[in-house]
């Protein structure tokens, strides 16, 4: 009996990585990238809606919370952003238009010029996604981003300035949706 005391006290005072729900996901309060040593936290989580209809649960992970979106741009450290889909099918053509018009949205023509391959690579890694799927998109420095789709990693985009172009879809001047934004920031 001392035994199993001793244990249970031993169990109940490692930190233990707490999930809450948020339109019926469950959201870590941390995760641990692949190849990275220090948890991300989330730093906020909020949904994608087009007209009357939840698209995804969009969130966000960082080594530490932030609320400045250029600094979360610009910061060349591991972060992730995860979309969990709500709705019931979203094409692959329907990912590759908002790709594509997020990017364009918070560039100007010559920024893009030189991520347009990398911007290709990434557009050819989707497919048809349904409800309760997942994609993942990690930065991890010195790599690059990391592209998960259902559990699958689909390769890696080079290129910390690929990355800071993607963030701006969602955090940029003209992102996806203001009120995902701010939620994504914790506000």
């Amino acid at each position: 009996m001392k035994y199993v005391t001793l244990i249970l006290v031993l169990l109940l005072s490692f930190p233990v990585a707490q999930a809450y729900e948020m339109a019926g996901v469950e959201l870590q309060e941390e995760v641990r990238l692949k190849g990275v040593q220090v948890p991300l936290v989330l730093n906020g989580a909020g949904l994608r809606k087009k007209l009357f209809f939840k698209v995804y649960l969009g969130s966000l992970y960082l080594p530490q919370r932030l609320s400045d979106p250029q600094q979360i741009i610009d910061t060349d450290e591991p972060k992730r952003i995860q979309m969990d889909m709500l709705y019931s099918k979203v094409e692959k053509e329907k990912f590759i238009d908002g790709w594509n018009e997020g990017f364009a949205a918070n560039h100007a023509e010559d920024e893009l010029m030189p991520l347009r391959d990398r911007i290709e690579q990434f557009n050819a890694m989707f497919e048809t996604l349904v409800e309760g799927e997942r994609i993942q998109l990690d930065y991890l420095p010195d790599q690059g981003t990391r592209v998960t789709i259902k559990d699958q990693e689909r390769g890696v985009i080079p290129g910390h300035d690929f990355n800071r172009a993607l963030m701006k879809i969602w955090l940029g001047s003209a992102p996806v949706t203001r009120g995902l934004k701010k939620a994504l920031l914790g506000e």
